[in-house]
């Protein structure tokens, strides 16, 4: 898995939308939020969200993106996501390595999250990132029915 440094990571902007719709729109695994949902993620009213996106530095082309919602001490990553065709380049990492760092910024010491027990890649990689399972909400998501595997990350802040 190599780190592509041919990526930038900037703030989510209201032109990028259509292309996160889509991002997430061709993945099984990702949240199937409404474009409304992405809108509020840049709206800088209360809850404070990190919205990121990572780009192709030669095409200009939104290839994934994060949004995390802060209530410091506590985050909650909402979701990330890597259009399939640049995925296991090191962009999903990058993502959340640049969200981590504004959300200590923002003093914010744990980051949580829920994941489809059955999303065992997704589970793999949070665990990469030093998250740890802390329980479970039985029958969280639906269609299909299925289990929320919690996980919690306790930011390592300088």
């Amino acid at each position: 898995m190599s780190n592509d440094s041919s990526f930038q990571i900037r703030s989510m902007k209201a032109a990028d939308l259509d292309r996160i719709v889509e991002i997430a729109s061709g993945l099984d695994d990702a949240p199937q939020w409404p474009r409304r949902a992405y809108e509020s993620a840049l709206d800088s009213s209360s809850p404070r969200r990190i919205a990121l996106i990572a780009e192709d530095s030669r095409t200009g082309v939104a290839v994934g993106f994060v949004v995390a919602g802060l209530v410091p001490p506590e985050a909650e990553l909402e979701t990330i996501a890597v259009a399939a065709g640049f995925q296991r380049r090191g962009v999903a990492r990058r993502l959340f390595e640049a969200a981590a760092g504004d959300l200590g910024r923002s003093q914010v010491r744990e980051v949580l999250l829920e994941v489809r027990q059955s999303n065992q890649t997704a589970q793999g990689f949070y665990t990469s990132l030093g998250f740890v399972e802390e329980g479970r909400r039985r029958g969280y998501y639906a269609d299909p029915v299925e289990d929320a595997v919690l996980m919690r990350l306790r930011l390592h802040l300088k």
